[in-house]
This record gives structure tokens, sequence and C-alpha cells, in this order.
């Protein structure tokens, strides 16, 4: 069946979606649909596994720890986070939905 990564967007977002696209023992893939959301000051992800994002549609900004701001992804960017990079999403576009795909798997330096 095939499915299309744009449908299927709530109209009214009260939390952020996370949809699991494709799972399997040594990796997750999945859809996170954003508008105007970003991480509680003060948290931090810290992940046990590589994490693979991409941009869709939107913008957001991404801080990872000790860089001084945040980075701006634009749809068709993308970058990995190794296990234990702490980051945080600093916003998203308020305007229209972000929609990111992440690509959870094992770290390499394992």
């Amino acid at each position: 069946m095939i499915k299309n990564l744009f449908d299927n967007i709530p109209e009214n977002l009260g939390d952020e979606v996370f949809e699991t696209l494709l799972e399997t023992s040594g990796l997750k893939l999945e859809r996170i649909i954003s508008k105007a959301h970003k991480t509680p000051q003060g948290q931090w992800y810290d992940q046990q596994q590589d994490e693979w994002v991409i941009l869709l549609q939107g913008n957001a900004g991404i801080l990872i720890e000790g860089d001084k701001q945040a980075c701006k992804l634009l749809p068709g960017d993308y970058l990995l986070l190794p296990a234990h990079k702490k980051h945080r999403v600093e916003w998203t576009a308020d305007d229209t939905e972000t929609i990111w795909l992440a690509l959870h798997f094992p770290s390499r330096n394992m």
C-alpha cells in the first residue's frame, strides 16, 4: 500500500505528533509533526542511540550542547546526532507544520 508523508496532517496540533513508520530490532523510523513546538526550557535530549534527522517541510532550530546558537534547518537539511550528544529543539515554525523524518539506530561507537 502506498502512503504519503504529507497525508493525514492533523489540523490542530496541541502536542507534537510522533508516528513510527518502520521499526526493526536495529532501527526506528519516525515521522514527527511540529508547529510552534520546542523542547521545554532546561531540558535536553540525551539519547542512547544515534539519530539522523531530515527536515521535509517548515523550519526549525536545533541547539547542540556547547554551541552558542541554534542551527537553522530548512527543507532538505539533515544532520546526525550521535548517541549522548545533548541537543534540544529551540523552535519550529509557527505558521506551518514542520515535518521531520527521524531515524534512530545503534551507535557506531558502542
